[in-house]
């Protein structure tokens, strides 16, 4: 290569380590997650939307076989799941993730974003994409959806398996707007020590982008904590009347949800099975996965035969008239 052409492209390789280092600086969030969905993409994980009536909702779509839906917790999206979507998918089953409404790329109506309203937004997203039985999986407050769900349309859910989820009623011993909306690096701080027996010091550039986030979803984080909050979709006193076979995974250093809630759960549900992950917490599927991932494989297996396929046209439709209703931001 020639001095002059050498020189011209380290500079065009200077300038473009420049700008990703700028991003990462202002938006590392940002980059991290399309890092993930770069790689994600690469490994057979494809990005969908769906018209549900007036709302569009996103989801990740990979493998084929039986269904899987996978329902992410308060704050998340469908990417919280990624670490694990490209294992479900090699082991014979079509896994979908979505994002709840008002999470991650689905739309932030103004509704009051209770469990009841997710419920039904699972429904209509199984309805169109014409799953008629499926496997159902849950993280936090998408365990409470999927637990919900498995006792209004037992007929629907073949097995399903739940991480340290909400549901019942217990008394934190944390300020629970925390959750909502930490304000403060302290308050970031403090977020992770309940999420994690193992916080790390995170970057003050980091912080200041979590921050930023947690603003943008205040609104809908708040509504959702108030309306469990208030109880009235609590799973108290209905879980005996659970009939499919269900996994309960909960890290035992879980300081969000006391592993206590999972102890209880496996009492009352009948067909349960209770897996405590040591030196885990309430990101156990996450930072434990080494152990959670066998673990929900070992429950789901083999996969059921006889169960319905999914209609692979996929994209966007229209569900007609719809039942959730709110003005869109």
């Amino acid at each position: 290569m020639k001095p002059s052409r050498f020189g011209s492209v380290l500079a065009a390789v200077l300038i473009a380590a420049g700008i990703v280092g700028t991003a990462f600086y202002w938006r590392p969030l940002l980059l991290l997650e399309w890092t993930a969905r770069a790689v994600a993409r690469a490994l057979g994980v494809r990005s969908e939307y769906v018209c549900l009536g007036p709302y569009r909702l996103h989801y990740l779509v990979a493998g084929r076989g039986a269904p899987l839906v996978l329902v992410h917790g308060l704050g998340g999206s469908a990417e919280d799941w990624l670490p694990l979507i490209p294992s479900l998918a090699r082991n014979s089953f079509r896994v979908y993730a979505i994002d709840l409404l008002g999470f991650g790329r689905s739309d932030r109506p103004d509704v009051d974003y209770s469990i009841s309203l997710q419920e039904t937004v699972l429904k209509q997203f199984l309805d169109h994409q014409h799953l008629e039985q499926i496997d159902l999986g849950g993280w936090s407050m998408g365990g409470w959806v999927v637990l919900k769900f498995a006792l209004d349309y037992p007929g629907r859910v073949t097995r399903a398996f739940v991480a340290d989820s909400a549901g019942i009623q217990f008394h934190p011993s944390f300020d629970t707007t925390l959750l909502a909306h930490p304000r403060t690096a302290g308050d970031v701080l403090r977020l992770e020590s309940l999420l994690t027996p193992k916080p790390r010091p995170i970057p003050a550039f980091i912080v200041r982008d979590l921050l930023r986030r947690a603003n943008r979803q205040a609104r809908v984080c708040g509504r959702a904590l108030d309306s469990m909050l208030a109880g009235k979709d609590l799973l108290d006193g209905k879980l005996p009347a659970i009939r499919v076979p269900v996994l309960i995974l909960w890290g035992r250093q879980d300081a969000l949800t006391p592993p206590a809630c999972g102890e209880r759960m496996r009492r009352e549900i009948p067909h349960s099975v209770l897996v405590m992950l040591e030196g885990c917490g309430h990101l156990a599927p996450l930072e434990c996965r080494d152990r959670a991932l066998p673990e929900i494989l070992r429950f789901l297996s083999p996969p059921p035969s006889g169960v319905s396929r999914p209609d692979h046209g996929g994209g966007r439709g229209d569900l007609g008239p719809n039942p959730l209703r709110g003005r869109q931001e």
